[in-house]
C-alpha cells in the first residue's frame, strides 16, 4: 500500500561494465561511497491519507547492535542483520505499512507510514490517534535512546479552494489552538499547518492537506522536509542551555581578568602570582572551549539546516496566518543569536587572556634584563677588585720570591767566603738585590704572557 524506493543503493545503479572492458584508471577507493551518497536516505512515496510517526532520539552511547536488536522485535526480523544497519538507512515493509530506520551523528529516526484510521480525516475534531497504531505501542516505547523529537503527521486530501473552510477545518482537526500554516510550492499543492504544542502523550501534531491527486514522491518529500525541519530546530535549541550556563562562569571570568589586568598595570602584585592567576583563568577558558566548541559548532549547522528546509518548502501564506517560517525564526533567531554571542563571547575572552599573558611576559622579560644587569656589574666590579687583589698578592709575592732568593744567595756567598775568599757578603747581597728583583719580575711577566697566549 506504500510502496517505497529500494532500501539499497546499489539497486539504482545500472550494472558496471566487465573489468576487461573497463577504459579507466582504478577506482579510488572512496569513489563509490561518495557517488552513492546522493541517493541516500530516499524519501518514502506516500499515498494519501496517511499518518506517519515519527520519533528522533538521541543515540550517544547506543550503538547499532542495540538498535538492529530492536529492530528484530518487528514481525518477522528476527533474523535481520546487522551489516544491513552500517548503510545508517533501512526501510522495512509490511503488510500496509513501511518501518524507517535513520541514523544520524547525533540522532537517530523512527518513521512508521501507515494508513490514516477512518475516525481521524480533515473533518473529525482533535482525533486520538495512537490507538491506531500499526507497531504495539511498548516497541515504541522501548525506542533505545532519549526522545529529542515526536510527531504524527496526518496527511490528507483536501480542497484547497476555499481557504477559510480549510483553515477552519485545520483548526478543529489541531484542537483548536493557534496554528500557523503555509502554502507548500509555488503552484500551492498544499499546505501544512501546526501548532507546535506537546501533548501530554509527548508528540506534536502537523497536518498536511494536499490537492486530491498529488503524486506519492511529491508527498513522501514533503514529509521528510517537515519532519527533519523540526528535528533539526530542536538539536539547534539544544546550544541555547549551554549557552546560557556560561553566561555566570563568562561573566565571572571577565571580572577577574580585569582585575588582574589592573594589578598588572598597577604592578600591585608580584609577577609570581599574577601568572598563577592568570594559568588559572586561562585554564577554566580553554576547558569551557573544548566541552562546548563542538555544541556551538553544531548549532550552527542545525541552524543552516532549518532554513535549507524552509527554503525547500517554497512556502506561501495563509491569510491571517503566520507562515512556519516566519513562526520559526521568530523564536529561533534569538536563540541562535544567544548562543553566537557566547560563543564570540568566549573566544574573545580566550584572545584576552592571551594578550594579558603576552603583557605579563613582557613585563616578566624586563624585570629580568634588569636583574641579569644588575648582576652584570655586580660581576664587573668584582672582576675588578679581584684584579686589584690580584696585582697586589702578585706585588707581595714578587717580594717574598726575592727575599727567598736573596737569603738563598747570602748563604751562598757566605760559603764561598768561608772557602776563603776575601767578600762582604752584606754588601754582595745588597748590590744584588735589585737585580733579583727585576729578575723576579721579568719572570713572572712571562709566566702571565704564555698564560695569556691563545692555544
Amino acid at each position: 500500500m506504500f510502496p517505497g524506493n529500494a532500501g539499497t543503493i546499489g539497486a539504482m545503479n545500472p550494472t558496471a561494465p566487465a573489468a576487461a572492458s573497463r577504459l579507466l584508471p582504478d577506482d579510488d577507493t572512496q569513489r563509490t561511497v561518495l557517488h552513492n551518497e546522493v541517493h541516500a536516505r530516499p524519501p518514502a512515496r506516500i499515498r494519501l491519507p496517511a499518518l506517519v510517526i515519527y520519533v528522533a532520539v538521541l543515540n550517544e552511547g547506543i550503538g547499532r547492535e542495540q538498535e538492529c536488536a530492536h529492530l528484530r522485535r518487528l514481525p518477522g526480523q528476527q533474523a535481520l542483520a546487522l551489516e544491513r544497519l552500517q548503510g545508517n538507512f533501512l526501510r522495512l515493509r509490511f503488510e500496509g505499512y513501511t518501518v524507517k530506520w535513520e541514523r544520524h551523528t547525533e540522532f537517530t529516526r523512527y518513521s512508521i507510514v501507515q494508513p490514516l484510521p477512518a475516525h481521524a480525516q480533515l473533518d473529525a475534531s482533535d482525533p486520538e490517534l495512537l490507538s491506531a497504531l500499526v507497531v504495539p505501542p511498548e516497541w515504541l516505547r522501548d525506542i533505545p535512546g532519549r526522545t529529542i523529537a515526536a510527531i504524527k503527521l496526518a496527511m490528507v486530501p483536501g480542497d484547497l479552494g476555499t481557504p477559510e473552510a480549510t483553515m477552519a477545518q485545520a483548526r478543529r482537526w489541531l484542537g483548536d489552538h493557534t496554528v500557523v500554516a503555509s502554502v507548500l510550492g509555488n503552484n500551492g499543492h498544499s499546505w501544512a499547518v501546526t501548532d507546535f504544542m506537546l501533548r501530554d502523550s509527548g508528540f506534536e501534531r502537523m497536518l498536511v492537506v494536499a490537492q486530491p491527486g498529488i503524486s506519492e514522491t511529491r508527498t513522501g518529500r514533503i514529509s521528510q522536509r517537515l519532519l527533519e525541519l523540526e528535528t533539526y530546530r530542536l538539536m539547534a535549541l539544544r546550544g541555547l542551555p549551554v549557552a546560557k550556563g556560561l553566561g555566570p562562569m563568562l561573566a565571572e571570568a571577565e571580572g577577574q581578568l580585569a582585575d588582574i589586568t589592573a594589578r598588572l598595570e598597577s604592578k600591585a602584585a608580584s609577577e609570581q602570582e599574577l601568572l598563577d592567576t592568570l594559568v588559572a583563568l586561562a585554564a577554566r577558558i580553554e576547558r569551557a572551549t573544548a566541552e562546548h566548541d563542538y555544541r556551538f559548532s553544531a548549532t550552527r549547522a542545525y541552524d543552516t539546516l532549518v532554513r535549507q528546509r524552509l527554503a525547500e518548502l517554497r512556502e506561501q501564506p495563509v491569510p491571517g496566518t503566520q507562515t512556519l517560517g516566519e513562526f520559526l525564526q521568530r523564536r529561533l533567531s534569538p536563540a541562535i543569536a544567544t548562543v553566537a554571542a557566547t560563543e564570540q563571547r568566549l573566544a574573545s575572552l580566550s584572545e584576552r587572556v592571551s594578550r594579558a599573558s603576552a603583557l605579563l611576559r613582557t613585563r616578566v622579560d624586563i624585570a629580568t634584563e634588569q636583574q641579569n644587569q644588575q648582576l652584570l656589574e655586580k660581576l664587573t666590579r668584582g672582576q675588578e677588585m679581584q684584579l686589584r687583589l690580584q696585582t697586589t698578592v702578585e706585588g707581595l709575592s714578587i717580594a717574598a720570591i726575592s727575599y727567598y732568593v736573596v737569603s738563598l744567595l747570602l748563604y751562598g756567598v757566605k760559603a764561598v767566603k768561608a772557602a776563603g775568599v776575601p767578600l762582604n757578603p752584606e754588601i754582595a747581597i745588597g748590590a744584588l738585590i735589585p737585580l733579583v728583583l727585576w729578575g723576579v719580575w721579568r719572570t713572572t711577566r712571562r709566566i702571565h704572557q704564555k698564560l695569556r697566549a691563545p692555544h
